[in-house]
């Protein structure tokens, strides 16, 4: 499983419970859920482009090592977002 294969609503869950920097989750669901260009994200964020992308690099690496190591499932996203 990978990011590709969740849902917008699982992969903000992600970003949420797993990226601790408020600025980070910003940008990456601006990245992930919204698609913005990682051009428009330095400009919107007055970061370089080159920092945005090491800041959604590193994020991204964060969120896949969770999934893979099966620390998050459908199941238990289910269930968080039932309470």
């Amino acid at each position: 499983m990978d990011l590709n294969d969740l849902s917008t609503k699982e992969i903000e869950y992600l970003i949420e419970q797993y990226i601790h920097n408020q600025v980070h989750r910003e940008i990456l669901k601006r990245r992930l859920l919204d698609h913005v260009k990682f051009e428009s994200l330095a400009e919107e964020f007055n970061y370089s482009t080159r920092h945005i992308k090491r800041i959604v690099y590193k994020s991204q690496d964060i969120l896949y090592k969770r999934i893979e190591s099966a620390e998050f499932s459908v199941d238990s996203f289910i269930l968080q977002t039932e309470r």
